[in-house]
């Protein structure tokens, strides 16, 4: 399976100053400080195919998050992907195992050398500007529905009980 590198589905920790469509997700880096990323979420074959292909622009502190069915060694490629993207791929536990820089439209396969069950891709360099790498770890979490606070720990507890699919 390729990967390009759009959602418009919502999922993890949505806040009222979030921007509709978006989720955020925090990963926690070298230093042990939490770094928040907004991101849009890619969890089903069409959206995951679509990524961020045809963008002229990315804001700096957002990105996407790529949720796949189970974990395997998915290739990204940015064939139509006009900016160039960092990408991090991580385990169902939420351990990042890799962070690749990818340029915009190159047809070299990117992925890591182990299954991965996620991915999210950010503008070029945005996890190192942020000292976030491999062996980093991610966190989702959302506000229940009903205004109930639902911590989901990490990414596995987040698919299962905390992304919510579009209508």
């Amino acid at each position: 399976m390729v990967a390009a590198c759009g959602s418009d589905g919502d999922s993890g920790t949505t806040s009222s100053t979030d921007p509709p469509g978006l989720t955020r997700i925090t990963f926690v880096n070298k230093d042990g400080s939490n770094v928040d990323l907004l991101v849009e979420v890619a969890d089903d074959a069409a959206e995951r195919s679509k990524g961020l292909m045809l963008r002229e622009s990315l804001p700096e502190n957002q990105g996407m998050l790529f949720v796949f069915e189970d974990e395997s060694q998915h290739g990204f490629w940015m064939k139509d992907t006009l900016i160039p993207l960092s990408i991090a791929f991580i385990e169902g536990e939420g351990k990042i195992i890799d962070i690749q820089d990818m340029e915009p439209r190159d047809e070299t396969i990117h992925k890591a050398d182990e299954p991965y069950l996620y991915t999210v891709e950010a503008n070029k360099g945005w996890f190192a500007r942020n000292g976030i790498e491999p062996r980093s770890q991610v966190r989702l979490a959302r506000t229940a529905p009903t205004s109930t606070p639902a911590q989901c720990g990490t990414l596995p507890a987040a698919v299962l009980a905390c992304l919510p699919r579009k209508n």
